[in-house]
Protein backbone atom coordinates (compact mmCIF):
# COMPACT_ATOMS: atom_id res chain seq x y z
CA UNK A 1 0.00 0.00 0.00
CA UNK A 2 1.04 3.61 -0.44
CA UNK A 3 2.04 6.07 2.26
CA UNK A 4 -0.69 6.95 4.77
CA UNK A 5 0.21 9.13 7.74
CA UNK A 6 -1.36 9.50 11.18
CA UNK A 7 -0.44 12.62 13.14
CA UNK A 8 -0.98 12.03 16.87
CA UNK A 9 -1.74 15.34 18.60
CA UNK A 10 -3.10 18.34 16.71
CA UNK A 11 -1.63 21.27 18.62
CA UNK A 12 0.89 23.94 17.59
CA UNK A 13 3.22 21.28 16.17
CA UNK A 14 0.89 18.57 14.89
CA UNK A 15 -1.61 20.64 12.94
CA UNK A 16 0.85 22.57 10.70
CA UNK A 17 2.65 19.28 9.99
CA UNK A 18 -0.61 17.46 9.23
CA UNK A 19 -1.74 20.24 6.89
CA UNK A 20 1.59 20.17 5.06
CA UNK A 21 1.65 16.37 4.60
CA UNK A 22 -2.03 16.48 3.52
CA UNK A 23 -1.08 18.49 0.43
CA UNK A 24 0.60 15.33 -0.89
CA UNK A 25 -0.58 12.30 1.13
CA UNK A 26 -3.68 10.89 2.85
CA UNK A 27 -3.36 12.07 6.47
CA UNK A 28 -5.45 11.32 9.55
CA UNK A 29 -5.06 13.91 12.28
CA UNK A 30 -5.80 12.23 15.61
CA UNK A 31 -6.49 14.03 18.88
CA UNK A 32 -8.23 12.87 22.07
CA UNK A 33 -9.86 16.31 22.46
CA UNK A 34 -13.20 16.08 20.60
CA UNK A 35 -13.71 19.86 20.84
CA UNK A 36 -10.43 20.35 19.00
CA UNK A 37 -11.51 17.91 16.30
CA UNK A 38 -14.88 19.66 15.87
CA UNK A 39 -13.19 23.07 15.59
CA UNK A 40 -10.72 21.84 12.98
CA UNK A 41 -13.41 20.10 10.92
CA UNK A 42 -15.25 23.43 10.78
CA UNK A 43 -12.06 25.07 9.47
CA UNK A 44 -11.22 26.89 12.71
CA UNK A 45 -7.76 26.67 14.32
CA UNK A 46 -7.85 28.36 17.73
CA UNK A 47 -4.04 28.33 17.92
CA UNK A 48 -4.07 30.65 14.85
CA UNK A 49 -1.19 28.72 13.28
CA UNK A 50 -3.22 27.75 10.19
CA UNK A 51 -5.64 30.09 8.41
CA UNK A 52 -9.21 28.97 7.75
CA UNK A 53 -8.52 29.10 4.02
CA UNK A 54 -5.46 26.82 4.06
CA UNK A 55 -7.08 24.43 6.53
CA UNK A 56 -10.26 24.05 4.49
CA UNK A 57 -8.14 23.55 1.36
CA UNK A 58 -6.87 20.20 2.70
CA UNK A 59 -9.80 18.97 4.83
CA UNK A 60 -11.59 15.82 3.64
CA UNK A 61 -14.64 14.05 5.04
CA UNK A 62 -13.40 10.47 4.82
CA UNK A 63 -10.39 8.66 6.30
CA UNK A 64 -10.13 6.70 3.05
CA UNK A 65 -9.61 9.75 0.80
CA UNK A 66 -6.63 9.47 -1.54
CA UNK A 67 -5.18 12.78 -0.32
CA UNK A 68 -6.01 15.38 2.30
CA UNK A 69 -6.52 15.77 6.05
CA UNK A 70 -9.20 13.87 7.96
CA UNK A 71 -9.44 14.86 11.63
CA UNK A 72 -10.73 12.33 14.14
CA UNK A 73 -10.71 11.20 17.78
CA UNK A 74 -11.65 7.65 16.76
CA UNK A 75 -8.87 5.04 16.97
CA UNK A 76 -10.44 3.04 14.13
CA UNK A 77 -9.59 5.85 11.71
CA UNK A 78 -5.82 5.46 12.11
CA UNK A 79 -5.72 1.64 11.89
CA UNK A 80 -4.67 1.49 8.25
CA UNK A 81 -1.88 4.12 8.48
CA UNK A 82 1.73 2.98 8.05
CA UNK A 83 3.47 6.09 9.41
CA UNK A 84 2.57 7.36 12.89
CA UNK A 85 4.01 10.75 13.84
CA UNK A 86 3.70 11.68 17.52
CA UNK A 87 3.56 15.42 18.23
CA UNK A 88 2.33 15.65 21.84
CA UNK A 89 3.59 18.13 24.49
CA UNK A 90 6.50 17.26 26.78
CA UNK A 91 6.04 19.46 29.88
CA UNK A 92 7.76 19.50 33.28
CA UNK A 93 6.03 18.97 36.61
CA UNK A 94 5.90 21.46 39.52
CA UNK A 95 9.43 20.38 40.52
CA UNK A 96 10.74 20.96 36.96
CA UNK A 97 11.15 17.24 36.32
CA UNK A 98 10.27 15.93 32.83
CA UNK A 99 6.69 14.68 32.61
CA UNK A 100 6.54 11.98 29.93
CA UNK A 101 2.87 11.11 30.58
CA UNK A 102 1.61 12.48 27.21
CA UNK A 103 4.32 10.47 25.42
CA UNK A 104 3.47 7.26 27.30
CA UNK A 105 -0.26 7.64 26.59
CA UNK A 106 0.19 8.47 22.92
CA UNK A 107 2.58 5.50 22.56
CA UNK A 108 -0.10 3.25 24.06
CA UNK A 109 -2.60 4.68 21.56
CA UNK A 110 -0.30 3.94 18.62
CA UNK A 111 0.57 0.51 20.06
CA UNK A 112 -3.09 -0.52 19.88
CA UNK A 113 -3.14 -0.14 16.08
CA UNK A 114 0.51 -0.89 15.23
CA UNK A 115 1.09 -3.45 12.45
CA UNK A 116 4.08 -5.21 10.92
CA UNK A 117 6.16 -2.85 8.80
CA UNK A 118 4.82 0.34 10.38
CA UNK A 119 7.11 3.26 11.31
CA UNK A 120 6.54 5.42 14.41
CA UNK A 121 8.22 8.84 14.35
CA UNK A 122 8.44 11.07 17.42
CA UNK A 123 8.70 14.86 17.13
CA UNK A 124 8.19 15.82 20.79
CA UNK A 125 11.22 17.43 22.46
CA UNK A 126 12.91 14.97 24.83
CA UNK A 127 16.27 14.14 26.38
CA UNK A 128 18.53 11.71 24.47
CA UNK A 129 17.28 8.15 24.87
CA UNK A 130 13.56 8.76 25.45
CA UNK A 131 12.43 7.35 22.08
CA UNK A 132 14.26 4.04 22.40
CA UNK A 133 14.32 3.63 26.20
CA UNK A 134 10.88 4.96 27.17
CA UNK A 135 8.55 5.00 24.15
CA UNK A 136 9.59 1.85 22.27
CA UNK A 137 8.96 -0.48 25.28
CA UNK A 138 5.41 0.93 25.53
CA UNK A 139 4.86 0.30 21.81
CA UNK A 140 6.19 -3.27 22.16
CA UNK A 141 4.11 -4.07 25.24
CA UNK A 142 0.86 -2.67 23.82
CA UNK A 143 1.23 -4.11 20.30
CA UNK A 144 2.96 -7.41 21.08
CA UNK A 145 5.35 -6.65 18.21
CA UNK A 146 9.16 -6.58 18.26
CA UNK A 147 11.11 -3.37 17.63
CA UNK A 148 13.30 -3.33 14.50
CA UNK A 149 11.85 -6.69 13.48
CA UNK A 150 8.10 -6.07 13.20
CA UNK A 151 8.00 -2.27 13.44
CA UNK A 152 10.49 0.60 13.30
CA UNK A 153 11.00 4.09 14.69
CA UNK A 154 12.33 7.51 13.82
CA UNK A 155 12.85 10.85 15.48
CA UNK A 156 12.53 14.24 13.78
CA UNK A 157 12.48 17.13 16.26
CA UNK A 158 9.84 19.80 15.77
CA UNK A 159 11.09 23.30 15.01
CA UNK A 160 7.78 25.15 15.07
CA UNK A 161 7.93 28.76 16.21
CA UNK A 162 4.38 29.63 17.43
CA UNK A 163 2.96 32.80 15.91
CA UNK A 164 5.70 33.00 13.25
CA UNK A 165 4.09 33.31 9.81
CA UNK A 166 7.46 33.62 8.04
CA UNK A 167 9.35 30.55 9.32
CA UNK A 168 6.58 28.01 8.69
CA UNK A 169 7.16 24.26 8.97
CA UNK A 170 8.11 23.68 5.31
CA UNK A 171 10.63 26.55 5.39
CA UNK A 172 12.63 25.24 8.36
CA UNK A 173 15.31 22.63 7.68
CA UNK A 174 14.29 19.33 9.29
CA UNK A 175 16.57 16.99 11.23
CA UNK A 176 15.62 13.34 10.68
CA UNK A 177 16.73 9.94 11.97
CA UNK A 178 15.70 6.29 12.01
CA UNK A 179 16.17 3.11 14.03
CA UNK A 180 18.04 1.35 11.18
CA UNK A 181 19.98 2.81 8.23
CA UNK A 182 17.21 1.76 5.83
CA UNK A 183 14.43 3.24 7.98
CA UNK A 184 16.46 6.44 8.45
CA UNK A 185 16.47 6.86 4.67
CA UNK A 186 12.72 6.23 4.50
CA UNK A 187 12.00 8.78 7.23
CA UNK A 188 14.30 11.29 5.57
CA UNK A 189 12.66 10.83 2.16
CA UNK A 190 9.19 11.24 3.69
CA UNK A 191 10.05 14.64 5.18
CA UNK A 192 12.13 15.69 2.19
CA UNK A 193 9.06 15.23 -0.02
CA UNK A 194 7.28 18.17 1.69
CA UNK A 195 9.97 20.25 3.46
CA UNK A 196 11.19 22.74 0.86
CA UNK A 197 14.07 23.87 3.10
CA UNK A 198 15.52 20.37 2.99
CA UNK A 199 16.53 17.82 5.60
CA UNK A 200 19.56 16.79 7.64
CA UNK A 201 19.84 13.06 8.29
CA UNK A 202 21.39 12.51 11.73
CA UNK A 203 23.42 9.33 12.32
CA UNK A 204 21.16 8.09 15.13
CA UNK A 205 17.92 8.80 16.98
CA UNK A 206 19.88 9.86 20.09
CA UNK A 207 21.88 12.43 18.09
CA UNK A 208 18.65 13.91 16.70
CA UNK A 209 17.12 14.05 20.20
CA UNK A 210 20.22 15.72 21.62
CA UNK A 211 20.39 18.25 18.76
CA UNK A 212 16.87 19.46 19.51
CA UNK A 213 17.30 19.80 23.25
CA UNK A 214 20.55 21.80 22.94
CA UNK A 215 19.02 24.24 20.41
CA UNK A 216 16.68 25.55 23.09
CA UNK A 217 19.19 25.18 25.93
CA UNK A 218 21.66 27.35 24.03
CA UNK A 219 19.04 30.06 23.53
CA UNK A 220 18.02 29.85 27.19
CA UNK A 221 21.62 30.36 28.37
CA UNK A 222 22.15 33.32 26.03
CA UNK A 223 18.98 35.02 27.27
CA UNK A 224 20.03 34.33 30.88
CA UNK A 225 23.32 36.12 30.15
CA UNK A 226 21.61 39.28 28.87
CA UNK A 227 19.10 39.12 31.73
CA UNK A 228 22.03 39.16 34.13
CA UNK A 229 23.52 42.08 32.19
CA UNK A 230 20.20 43.93 32.54
CA UNK A 231 20.35 43.51 36.32
CA UNK A 232 23.95 44.78 36.43
CA UNK A 233 23.33 47.74 34.11
CA UNK A 234 20.22 48.76 36.05
CA UNK A 235 22.40 48.99 39.17
CA UNK A 236 24.93 51.05 37.20
CA UNK A 237 22.12 53.23 35.79
CA UNK A 238 23.06 52.35 32.21
CA UNK A 239 20.43 51.62 29.53
CA UNK A 240 20.78 47.91 28.69
CA UNK A 241 19.23 48.19 25.24
CA UNK A 242 21.66 50.97 24.29
CA UNK A 243 24.57 48.78 25.43
CA UNK A 244 23.31 45.83 23.38
CA UNK A 245 22.79 48.08 20.35
CA UNK A 246 26.37 49.38 20.60
CA UNK A 247 27.85 45.88 21.12
CA UNK A 248 25.73 44.59 18.25
CA UNK A 249 27.74 46.62 15.75
CA UNK A 250 30.41 43.89 15.93
CA UNK A 251 29.80 41.28 13.20
CA UNK A 252 29.83 38.24 15.51
CA UNK A 253 27.93 39.63 18.51
CA UNK A 254 24.77 37.57 19.10
CA UNK A 255 21.58 39.72 19.15
CA UNK A 256 19.82 38.47 22.28
CA UNK A 257 17.58 40.70 24.40
CA UNK A 258 16.58 40.51 28.06
CA UNK A 259 13.11 39.24 28.87
CA UNK A 260 10.83 36.66 30.45
CA UNK A 261 11.56 33.16 29.16
CA UNK A 262 8.37 31.10 29.04
CA UNK A 263 6.59 28.87 26.57
CA UNK A 264 6.77 25.14 26.04
CA UNK A 265 10.31 24.97 24.62
CA UNK A 266 13.02 27.32 25.87
CA UNK A 267 11.68 27.47 29.43
CA UNK A 268 11.25 23.69 29.63
CA UNK A 269 13.73 21.79 27.42
CA UNK A 270 16.91 22.54 29.42
CA UNK A 271 15.39 20.64 32.35
CA UNK A 272 15.13 17.55 30.14
CA UNK A 273 18.84 17.63 29.35
CA UNK A 274 19.72 18.42 32.97
CA UNK A 275 17.68 15.44 34.21
CA UNK A 276 19.49 13.03 31.89
CA UNK A 277 22.89 14.46 32.86
CA UNK A 278 22.10 14.07 36.57
CA UNK A 279 21.02 10.46 36.02
CA UNK A 280 24.54 9.85 34.70
CA UNK A 281 26.10 11.53 37.75
CA UNK A 282 26.92 14.89 36.20
CA UNK A 283 25.58 18.17 37.61
CA UNK A 284 25.08 20.61 34.69
CA UNK A 285 26.06 23.92 36.27
CA UNK A 286 25.70 26.36 33.35
CA UNK A 287 22.38 24.95 32.11
CA UNK A 288 20.76 25.04 35.56
CA UNK A 289 22.28 28.43 36.41
CA UNK A 290 20.68 29.84 33.27
CA UNK A 291 17.34 28.29 34.22
CA UNK A 292 17.51 29.69 37.77
CA UNK A 293 18.27 33.18 36.53
CA UNK A 294 15.54 33.15 33.88
CA UNK A 295 12.99 31.70 36.31
CA UNK A 296 13.76 34.54 38.75
CA UNK A 297 13.01 37.34 36.26
CA UNK A 298 9.28 37.56 37.00
CA UNK A 299 9.92 38.49 40.61
CA UNK A 300 12.72 40.84 39.54
CA UNK A 301 10.40 42.74 37.16
CA UNK A 302 7.80 43.08 39.94
CA UNK A 303 10.42 44.44 42.36
CA UNK A 304 11.63 47.00 39.80
CA UNK A 305 8.05 48.19 39.20
CA UNK A 306 7.41 48.53 42.94
CA UNK A 307 10.65 50.52 43.42
CA UNK A 308 9.60 52.99 40.71
CA UNK A 309 6.14 53.30 42.26
CA UNK A 310 7.65 54.07 45.69
CA UNK A 311 9.94 56.72 44.15
CA UNK A 312 6.87 58.39 42.62
CA UNK A 313 5.07 58.37 45.96
CA UNK A 314 2.47 55.75 45.03
CA UNK A 315 1.03 53.81 47.97
CA UNK A 316 1.78 50.19 47.13
CA UNK A 317 -0.83 48.34 49.17
CA UNK A 318 -4.12 48.70 47.26
CA UNK A 319 -2.57 50.35 44.19
CA UNK A 320 -4.11 49.39 40.85
CA UNK A 321 -1.92 48.14 38.02
CA UNK A 322 -2.63 47.23 34.40
CA UNK A 323 -0.68 44.26 33.03
CA UNK A 324 -0.55 44.44 29.23
CA UNK A 325 -0.17 40.93 27.84
CA UNK A 326 -0.19 37.45 29.34
CA UNK A 327 0.76 35.07 26.52
CA UNK A 328 4.30 33.68 26.50
CA UNK A 329 5.21 35.65 23.36
CA UNK A 330 3.90 38.41 21.12
CA UNK A 331 1.09 38.04 18.56
CA UNK A 332 0.31 34.51 19.65
CA UNK A 333 -2.54 33.09 21.83
CA UNK A 334 -0.34 30.47 23.57
CA UNK A 335 -0.39 30.91 27.37
CA UNK A 336 1.51 27.72 28.27
CA UNK A 337 4.26 28.28 30.83
CA UNK A 338 4.02 32.07 30.50
CA UNK A 339 6.27 33.90 32.95
CA UNK A 340 3.96 36.93 33.06
CA UNK A 341 2.07 34.89 35.65
CA UNK A 342 5.16 35.10 37.91
CA UNK A 343 5.10 38.91 37.61
CA UNK A 344 1.37 39.03 38.44
CA UNK A 345 1.83 36.71 41.44
CA UNK A 346 4.70 38.81 42.82
CA UNK A 347 2.80 42.08 42.33
CA UNK A 348 -0.26 40.62 44.04
CA UNK A 349 1.95 39.60 46.98
CA UNK A 350 2.81 43.31 47.41
CA UNK A 351 -0.92 44.04 47.82
CA UNK A 352 -1.34 45.50 44.33
CA UNK A 353 -4.66 45.01 42.48
CA UNK A 354 -3.73 43.70 39.01
CA UNK A 355 -5.96 43.99 35.93
CA UNK A 356 -4.78 41.85 32.99
CA UNK A 357 -5.51 42.93 29.40
CA UNK A 358 -4.51 40.65 26.53
CA UNK A 359 -6.30 40.82 23.16
CA UNK A 360 -4.81 37.45 22.14
CA UNK A 361 -5.32 35.24 25.22
CA UNK A 362 -8.60 33.38 25.71
CA UNK A 363 -9.98 34.35 29.17
CA UNK A 364 -11.44 30.88 29.77
CA UNK A 365 -8.11 29.22 28.98
CA UNK A 366 -6.21 31.59 31.30
CA UNK A 367 -8.70 30.92 34.08
CA UNK A 368 -8.41 27.16 33.55
CA UNK A 369 -4.61 27.24 33.58
CA UNK A 370 -3.89 29.89 36.21
CA UNK A 371 -7.16 30.92 37.89
CA UNK A 372 -6.54 34.50 36.71
CA UNK A 373 -9.15 36.82 35.22
CA UNK A 374 -8.24 38.53 31.94
CA UNK A 375 -10.01 40.80 29.48
CA UNK A 376 -9.78 41.11 25.69
CA UNK A 377 -10.90 44.77 25.83
CA UNK A 378 -8.66 47.69 26.74
CA UNK A 379 -9.88 49.12 30.08
CA UNK A 380 -11.03 52.76 30.24
CA UNK A 381 -9.85 53.30 33.86
CA UNK A 382 -6.64 55.03 34.89
CA UNK A 383 -3.93 53.15 36.79
CA UNK A 384 -1.16 53.75 39.32
CA UNK A 385 1.12 51.56 37.20
CA UNK A 386 1.21 49.90 33.80
CA UNK A 387 3.46 47.02 32.83
CA UNK A 388 3.95 46.14 29.16
CA UNK A 389 4.78 42.45 29.47
CA UNK A 390 4.26 41.19 25.92
CA UNK A 391 5.01 43.04 22.68
CA UNK A 392 1.66 42.45 20.94
CA UNK A 393 1.24 44.65 17.86
CA UNK A 394 -1.88 46.19 19.44
CA UNK A 395 0.22 47.68 22.26
CA UNK A 396 2.34 49.82 19.91
CA UNK A 397 -0.55 52.19 19.11
CA UNK A 398 -2.13 52.60 22.56
CA UNK A 399 -2.34 56.15 23.95
CA UNK A 400 -0.81 55.37 27.34
CA UNK A 401 -1.44 58.89 28.66
CA UNK A 402 -5.16 58.08 28.84
CA UNK A 403 -4.48 55.08 31.10
CA UNK A 404 -2.13 56.80 33.55
CA UNK A 405 -2.78 58.62 36.80
CA UNK A 406 -0.67 61.72 37.58
CA UNK A 407 2.21 59.98 39.40
CA UNK A 408 1.88 56.64 37.66
CA UNK A 409 4.63 54.29 36.46
CA UNK A 410 4.95 52.77 32.97
CA UNK A 411 7.36 49.81 32.93
CA UNK A 412 8.36 48.28 29.58
CA UNK A 413 9.56 44.67 29.88
CA UNK A 414 10.07 44.36 26.11
CA UNK A 415 11.76 47.72 25.45
CA UNK A 416 9.43 48.81 22.62
CA UNK A 417 8.00 52.07 24.09
CA UNK A 418 11.26 54.05 23.97
CA UNK A 419 11.11 57.33 25.96
CA UNK A 420 7.47 56.81 27.03
CA UNK A 421 8.53 54.26 29.66
CA UNK A 422 9.70 55.14 33.18
CA UNK A 423 11.61 51.89 33.40
CA UNK A 424 12.51 48.79 31.39
CA UNK A 425 14.62 45.67 31.55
Amino acid sequence: MGTKIAIIGLGYVGLPLARLFATKYPVVGFDINQNRIDELNSGNDVTLEISEESLKAVLVTSSTAEKGLFCSSNLEDIKDCNYYIVTVPTPVDKNNRPDLTPLYKSSETVGKVLKRGDIVIYESTVYPGVTEEECIPVLEKTSGLKFNIDFFAGYSPERINPGDKEHTVEKILKVTSGSTPEIAQKVNELYKSVITAGTHLAPSIKVAEAAKVIENSQRDINIAFVNELAKIFNLLEIDTHSVLEAAGTKWNFLPFKPGLVGGHCIGVDPYYLAQKAQEKGYHPEIILAGRRLNDSMGEYVASQVVKLMIKKGVTINGANLLMLGLTFKENCPDVRNTKIVDVVTALTDYGIQVTIYDPWAKPEEVWHEYKLKTTNSLPTDTFDALVLGVAHQEFETIDYTKLRKTNSVLFDVKGILKEQADGKL
